[in-house]
């Protein structure tokens, strides 16, 4: 395999991974635009690495006729053993905390890696050096861009009135949990005695992804038959 083809299929890889990693990434899913691509290149280095195996066991075959049946072993076995492994040992640092994800960029970078330690102990010096480059492209260089291209969640202040003999909170969570919305605090706010006793008031301090349009919450919101009004403060 030519150098500029090891080039071109990693630079494959990571647009690939990281075109679908953007709809994950624009949805705010646990699994985004970097755990995507080192997934696609981790793989496409494990594909080269193969072939690489392949081409090497047929010329040494035709070398050494007499190495023929000595040869018919699959002699990537043993990295496939390794390459599950080293998975456990990913998985070992994703956490779940309080309803997100998080560590999957972390144990994909991991995994990759070892792709790329294999790469190396089999002597395929330029696949693992590129393959080291666009892993750290896509580690550190994406970080920040993701930190200045993706705003994940927008803080709104949503003020609630309702009938008073209504209790809406639990309608509210199971709503807001359906647009993956979280729900920061609530605020129930006291009326005046010159108020009108029939409603209610609260305040609910929200996260809103960036892909939720926030007039059409309101919007749904208003049509809920306990709410009166929705206003965004």
């Amino acid at each position: 395999m030519d150098n500029y083809e090891v080039i071109l299929r990693l630079g494959l890889a990571i647009f690939i991974g990281g075109l679908l990693g953007y709809e994950r990434q624009y949805k705010n899913r646990p699994a985004g635009l970097r755990t995507h691509i080192l997934v696609c290149v981790g793989a496409a280095i494990i594909s080269m690495i193969q072939l690489h195996i392949t081409t090497d066991t047929i010329a040494l075959i035709i070398e050494h006729p007499e190495l023929s049946n000595a040869l018919k072993a699959d002699m990537g076995r043993l990295g496939a053993q390794v390459i599950s492994g080293i998975g456990f040992l990913g998985v070992g640092t994703i956490i779940r905390e309080k309803g997100s994800v998080k560590g999957l960029t972390t144990a994909a970078s991991i995994w990759t890696v070892g792709c790329i330690g294999l790469a190396i102990g089999m002597g395929y010096y330029f696949l693992s050096i590129i393959s080291a480059v666009s892993v750290f492209f896509t580690v550190v260089l994406l970080r920040r861009f993701e930190s200045n291209f993706f705003k994940k969640v927008n803080l709104v202040k949503l003020q609630i009135e309702y009938y008073n003999k209504e209790d809406l909170n639990l309608e509210l969570t199971s709503y807001f949990k359906s647009k993956n919305i979280k729900i920061k605090d609530v605020q129930f706010l006291i009326h005046g005695r010159e108020e009108n006793t029939l409603f209610r008031k609260c305040l609910y301090i929200i996260l809103v992804p960036r892909y939720v349009k926030i007039g059409k919450v309101i919007e749904e919101l208003n049509s809920f038959e306990k709410i009166v009004k929705v206003i965004k403060e």
